[in-house]
């Protein structure tokens, strides 16, 4: 299949997502999955037809596909993402550590700080796990 209908059948798939969970509000049911199918929605949506356009604009100049290539599989641009990651990684762990502690004095509920301290740990965790991952590599 063409990369170009399957990010349409994506879009296609976010639209109607998006238009069902709309309507699920619109009928007077108030629930998490309404607001959840609107959010995956445009997100599949805006996804397929981000992929749709630039596949289509891309699909005229071969030049510039070939150019777009090799940027996005240089190692200096690699390595440039890869220390920008790590620099967001390093301020989400002193954010969410400083969001944690101003929740909690402000008694906010527990649910609501217990699921703060479970992502907080969940992302340290996958940081340490892959530290430990790429040490055994080198």
């Amino acid at each position: 299949m063409k990369k170009s209908v399957l990010y349409l059948l994506l879009a296609a798939a976010g639209a109607v997502l998006l238009i069902a969970g709309g309507l699920w509000l619109r009928s007077g049911v108030e629930n998490v999955a309404a607001y959840l199918c609107i959010g995956v929605g445009a997100g599949i949506l805006g996804h397929g037809l981000g992929g749709w356009l630039q596949e289509r604009a891309l699909s005229k100049d071969p030049e510039t596909r070939r150019r777009l290539e090799i940027e996005t599989s240089d190692e200096r641009n690699i390595i440039l993402s890869c220390r920008a990651k790590a620099k967001a990684y390093d301020a989400m762990v002193y954010i969410f550590g400083t969001l944690m502690l101003v929740f909690a004095l402000m008694r906010v509920d527990v649910a609501a700080i217990l699921l703060l301290v479970a992502g907080y740990l969940a992302v340290c965790g996958i940081g340490v796990y892959y530290r430990i991952r790429y040490d055994k590599e080198i």
